[in-house]
This record gives structure tokens, sequence and C-alpha cells, in this order.
């Protein structure tokens, strides 16, 4: 089942966030039209996007008049809706590991290397080396994961690598080296060979300056 119109998704094009969902919505062959909101000049504060999401956070979706917002509710929803269980296993197991690995995107890898390019690419009054000290730590953890299986969640890409992805390849922008971390990098090159994949914007900052 395919959308009889194309989605709308609100974003800001440097926004590791918005780039997961419309990284999905390709994979998934999803049509889609993108929103880009002037967020420097408040455009996520004004009255119609609150009314959109009251949080005054990109990305959200408009799929036909239903409104998603937040990223990884985003994933769930397209994944649930117009995906086998390919993407979101159906099963109790399988579901449950996808979660897990959601929960890391929100909580270590948000403060972590999404934390520490927050200070060199949008100027963020942040700590940096705390960021970056952070952001080694569950860069390594995953490394470790990923010796032992090609994706996040187990044998199959999941929306826990969709979900992953963005922040960690843009890690150097926020001046944490991905270096050492021969597991994750081979793993980011898969991501990037999965068919439907699409860049997110990159900047000249911190280690790629």
């Amino acid at each position: 089942m395919k959308p009889t119109q194309a989605i709308k998704l609100y974003r800001h094009p440097l926004s590791g966030h918005c780039h997961r969902v419309e990284l999905l919505l390709s994979i998934l062959e999803l049509p889609y039209e993108t929103v880009d909101l002037d967020m420097a000049n408040g455009a996520h504060k004004a009255a119609d996007f609150i009314a959109l999401n009251p949080l005054g956070q990109v990305p959200v979706i408009d799929d036909g008049g239903v409104i998603v917002a937040d990223s990884n509710a985003i994933l769930i929803y397209l994944a649930t809706k117009y995906d086998d269980g390919t993407w979101y296993p159906r099963d109790p197991e399988g579901a449950a590991e996808v979660q897990r690995w959601l929960s890391v995107a929100a909580g270590q890898i948000a403060f972590g290397p999404a934390a520490a390019r927050l200070v060199t690419v949008f100027g963020a009054p942040l700590n940096a080396e705390e960021l970056i000290a952070r952001a080694s730590g569950i860069l390594g953890l995953i490394d470790g994961v990923l010796a032992s299986r090609p994706y996040l969640a187990g044998k199959k890409p999941s929306i826990a690598d969709i979900s992953g992805y963005s922040y960690i390849a843009h890690a150097p922008e926020g001046n944490v080296s991905l270096e050492a971390y021969e597991n994750l990098r081979a793993w980011l090159d898969r991501v990037e060979k999965l068919p439907g994949f699409v860049a997110m914007q990159a900047t000249k900052a911190g280690l790629v300056a």
C-alpha cells in the first residue's frame, strides 16, 4: 500500500532527526515532499507549525491529514503502515531489539555525537570536550556490537540503523573522529549502499572543515 498523495515532511536540511525520516521515506519508495523551515527566524515557533507540533520541533509529517511528530515515532509509523515487517519486525523479540536501539539514538547518540555537532554547526553553548568524550564512549560500544553482527539489531537492516545512521555518519562535523571504529565505518558503508539511500547535507565544520 502506498499513500494516495505525497507525504509532507517538515524539516531542517541540517537536522539528522529529519534526515532519518527522509531516508526511510526514500528507502520505502514513498512519495514525499519536503518543507524546509526557516528555524533561524523562528518558523518552528509560528502558530501554524505549533498547531502541528506543540513542542515546536522538527521533523513532522503530514500523511494525508495524519500528523506525526518525533523522528523515531515517525519511523515506527511509516514502517508499521507501509512496510511488511522488514524494517520494523512484528515479532516481540525483534521489535524489542529495534526499540532498544531507537532509545540509544534518542539518548546516548543524541547527547553524544549529535550534541557535539550542535556546537560546531549551530554554535550551541555546550561543553564540547565532555560531549566528544561521551560520543567516543557510545561509538566504541556500537563498534563492539557490530563486530559480531552486520546491523544494529541483527543480520538485517531495520529502522534501528536508519535512526542511528545520520548523526554517527556526521559525527566528524562535531570533532568526533570515526577513525578508530573499523566495524562502525563498515556499517556506515553498508547503510549507504542500501537501495534508496539519500545522503544528508554535509557541512564544513569540525574535522571536515
